[in-house]
């Protein structure tokens, strides 16, 4: 399927400061970039990472002042449904190196109280099953609370308090996954029908040797998301991470399925 992407961002830097932006759609097997562009309004510069591979979009932005970001792209899914259910957990010892990390507690996924209950309460299935017992758990037993959390909230905060938003959810399911074995990251995504619109944290899960996104807070389709960025959790995947200060003017996120062409007769 195709997926528009439409992304704006004003923002006011009153001293010069560094940003690292993360708003481009990677280019990946299941999605294709069909076309995109980032233009920049204002006393800006853009400049790329240094050694960065192909599937790193990201890129840095010196800035200073009232600056205009406006982000578009087109971009063909072919992710298929996404069925868990049955999926295995490789042994430890054959996971690829660039896998482990995601077993390891993190700044945001971390928490005795958060380890202990996905150990206890939620191990009497396991891989794919038992990943989406957690997830049923976290819907079940959660509240969608926008403002409920801030920059510091850490999965054994969200636990205790059973709100949330996207990143919180993520942040509890990933540290539940990485408890019992299942290596888990953190994605931040365009997601089509998201309400209200807004970039969205969902969580991957590395399952019968490949990446399977699951979306906890119930609210995105799975064959529909459009990956940005992974990492270990919040703090790797900010689309705008500001080395200095900023006062936000305005921003919309829109990503919308595209309609089908229908050939004339």
């Amino acid at each position: 399927m195709r997926i528009q992407i439409d992304a704006k961002l004003d923002y006011n830097f009153p001293q010069p400061a560094d940003v690292l932006l993360a708003l481009k759609a990677r280019p990946l097997a299941d999605q294709t970039l069909v076309s995109n562009s980032l233009d920049i309004q204002g006393n800006a510069n853009l400049g790329f990472l240094i050694d960065a591979d192909e599937a790193d979009t990201r890129c840095w932005m010196t800035a200073t002042g009232p600056v205009s970001i406006h982000y578009t792209a087109t971009v063909d899914v072919s992710r298929g449904p996404v069925q868990l259910a049955g999926k295995y957990v490789p042994p430890r010892v054959q996971l690829p190196a660039d896998v482990i990390t995601y077993l390891m507690p993190s700044h945001y996924c971390c928490g005795a109280d958060v380890e202990a209950f996905a150990r206890n309460e939620l191990s009497d299935v396991q891989g794919g099953d038992q990943v989406l017992k957690m997830a049923d758990w976290i819907f079940a037993n959660f509240e969608y609370v926008p403002g409920a959390s801030d920059a510091d909230t850490t999965a054994a905060d969200t636990f205790a308090s059973r709100q949330g938003v996207c990143r919180d959810y993520a942040h509890v399911l990933i540290s539940f996954c990485r408890a019992v074995g299942i290596p888990a990251r953190m994605v931040s995504a365009y997601a089509p029908g998201l309400t209200p619109p807004d970039f969205h944290a969902v969580v991957d899960v590395w399952l019968d040797g490949n990446w399977h996104l699951i979306d906890p807070t119930g609210m995105a389709e799975r064959e529909k998301l459009v990956r940005i960025i992974c990492g270990r959790d919040a703090a790797d995947i900010s689309f705008m991470t500001i080395f200095g200060e900023a006062e936000l003017i305005s921003q919309s996120v829109s990503a919308f399925e595209a309609p089908e062409e229908v050939e004339a007769a």
